[in-house]
């Protein structure tokens, strides 16, 4: 089982970083692009929680919603729960790079899975759907 677990990583890298070569309509760093697709699914969210999901240090998710907001992709606000705190959304232009990035990120890894036959792909995206189970709780 190691052997073929290694075998996963190594190929699920392998696809990422082809995803992120091909990307063409966001040059950010990952972890950039990682908060910015989490800050769409949880909007509003503290930063602390976006270190704690990402994951990355506080420090790292401080600087990494600064380049977001100075690009004009997020904005902070008053936390809806606690009004002292602050928390992170979307601005419009934000929410526009998300989905042209996860139109274009689903598009590229079709072209992939094309290199599939019809059983083989079906297998691949049940199992991103269990990984994606695995993953909720990192």
């Amino acid at each position: 089982m190691a052997q073929e677990a290694l075998q996963l990583l190594v190929s699920m890298h392998r696809i990422v970083r082809h995803l992120r070569r091909s990307r063409t309509t966001t040059l950010m760093h990952p972890t950039q692009f990682l908060a910015l697709m989490l800050i769409a699914d949880e909007q509003p969210i503290r930063i602390g929680e976006i270190a704690t999901r990402v994951p990355c240090s506080q420090p790292t998710a401080t600087t990494t919603v600064a380049a977001l907001e100075e690009a004009g992709l997020v904005r902070r606000e008053a936390d809806p729960v606690d009004g002292r705190a602050t928390a992170v959304v979307l601005t419009d232009a934000g929410a526009a790079t998300v989905e042209a990035s996860g139109r274009q990120a689903a598009e590229e890894l079709a072209k992939l899975l094309d290199r599939l036959d019809d059983s083989e792909r079906t297998l691949v995206l049940q199992a991103g759907t269990i990984l994606a189970r695995v993953t909720d709780d990192l």
